[in-house]
């Protein structure tokens, strides 16, 4: 299922689009181990700017989006309850769900009841979901909300969102391993590239669905979590359409692609529910055809299960593709 986010949520539901936008699996498995975590309260500020102090570090959490599920099963927390599990296994790999959680229903409606039932010392939700569902949890558990994306700073509202679920559960210091690598592979990366002679190529990355028989394209701008990951490694983003402040997605269909006529350009995008409106939806289409990046074998589905909207590790393996795609 794809992040449905801003001005374009009417039309992906529209679309019901995406009914339930390697390097990685040890850490993801074994981050923690060896690391010890806080014993003692611990106090956050959450994105709405509320202090919560636990007595001690929580242990019982319940996630509610998944970016935030796999920043804590990165921390060695497998949580007690995710939203949409059956989604979560299906986009997200990078950091893998050990069986033992319950289903607590939608990331965009999740069951109190189902929530409450599972007695968690702590809800780790993003800040879309916050205005209707915190003052609910909070009369039966902590509440924890992150920023969840900001398109003028993903890269660090990333890393911050991972720093404050980690002093929740009392694991800051597996958090800065796992970011120290983080860095370390995003300079390797950035280095391979600028040796390979592809520093400042472009790059365009989206999603898309089929609307009755039309296909609409959701493009990653700039702010995008994944595209400020390419242009960490030294690589411009083509796309510069009108794009939302929180998430850098805009919309477009396939006439508005003619503008990515650059002849280095790589089009990436992502189809892991198996969907891919791309090679079906588009594949007698003469525009389509006609675009340099289509002509010159340049289009690339991402593997299944890196998540657009994720943690460290979901983008380390974005990282990893795209330096494999600029390296050949």
């Amino acid at each position: 299922m794809k992040r449905i986010t801003g001005a374009l949520a009417a039309a992906a539901v529209a679309a019901a689009l995406l009914t339930g936008c390697g390097t990685t699996e040890e850490p993801a498995g074994g981050t923690a181990s060896g690391a010890t975590a806080t014993s003692g309260p611990v106090t956050y500020t959450d994105a709405r700017g509320k202090s919560v102090t636990l007595d001690t570090p929580a242990t019982r959490v319940v996630g509610l989006e998944w970016g935030e599920v796999e920043m804590l099963v990165t921390l060695g927390v497998q949580p007690v309850g995710v939203a949409d599990i059956k989604g979560y296994n299906t986009w997200n790999t990078a950091a893998k769900l050990d069986g033992t959680a319950k289903d607590v229903g939608t990331r965009g409606e999740p069951s109190i009841d189902s929530i409450a039932a599972l007695k968690p010392d702590l809800v780790v939700m993003g800040s879309d979901l916050a205005g209707t569902a915190a003052a609910q949890l909070e009369k039966f558990a902590p509440v924890l909300v992150t920023k969840g994306s900001d398109a003028s700073r993903n890269l660090d509202r990333m890393k911050d969102d991972l720093n404050l679920i980690a002093t929740a559960v009392g694991k800051t210091d597996t958090a800065t391993q796992v970011l120290a690598d983080f860095d370390a592979a995003v300079a390797a990366g950035r280095q391979k590239i600028a040796d390979a002679g592809a520093a400042g190529r472009y790059f365009a990355i989206a999603d898309g669905w089929m609307e009755g028989s039309a296909v609409n394209i959701r493009m990653f701008g700039s702010g995008a979590l994944v595209s400020q990951v390419g242009i960490a490694l030294g690589l411009q983003n083509a796309w510069t359409g009108e794009v939302d402040p929180a998430w850098g997605l805009g919309q477009t269909d396939v006439e508005g692609l003619k503008v990515l006529q650059d002849k280095d350009l790589h089009f990436f995008y992502n189809a892991s529910d198996g969907t891919d409106v791309f090679a079906t939806g588009l594949k007698d289409n003469a525009i389509w055809k006609s675009l340099p990046f289509v002509q010159q074998n340049r289009l690339h589905r991402m593997p299944d299960g890196i998540w657009t909207f994720g943690g460290p590790l979901s983008c380390r393996q974005y990282l990893d593709e795209l330096v494999k795609v600029y390296t050949l």
